[in-house]
């Protein structure tokens, strides 16, 4: 039970961080509203930092020599953070209002960009991870 408890800790303290985060973004972002660029940084950006999570926890022996439980940071970053930083209703809503104002190129391109962005990111934080520690 208290390891169901810690999980769910970790959860709210990544989930918490993660909205702060991506609302900071938005702000810091959002100057032009015809393209969403606040969602898209927050989405390539959660992809980069999903993809350096999964390199860590794919190298579970860093996690054994620092005593870190290796569900632990999935559930801080993977599920909390990275799951209320990055978010698929922004970019549905967002599509939406772009084909109601007819600028299909603005909507196919944020989509792709997403897309294609979102793996290349997710790569390129597993790969950065992985350089990084030799």
């Amino acid at each position: 039970m208290r390891v169901v408890l810690w999980s769910y800790g970790f959860v709210a303290l990544g989930g918490a961080l993660g909205a702060m985060a991506r609302f900071g973004l938005n702000v810091l972002l959002q100057r032009d509203i015809a393209f969403p660029w606040g969602t898209l940084a927050a989405n390539l950006l959660g992809c980069l930092i999903m993809g350096m999570v999964a390199q860590l926890v794919a190298t579970s022996t860093w996690f054994n020599e620092a005593g870190i439980i290796p569900d632990q940071y999935r559930l801080l970053f993977a599920v909390g953070f990275c799951g209320s930083f990055t978010t698929l209703s922004a970019l549905v809503m967002e599509m939406h209002t772009m084909l109601q104002r007819n600028e299909l190129l603005s909507a196919f391109s944020y989509l792709m960009a997403t897309m294609i962005g979102g793996f290349a990111f997710f790569y390129a934080g597993f790969l950065l991870l992985r350089l990084l520690r030799g």
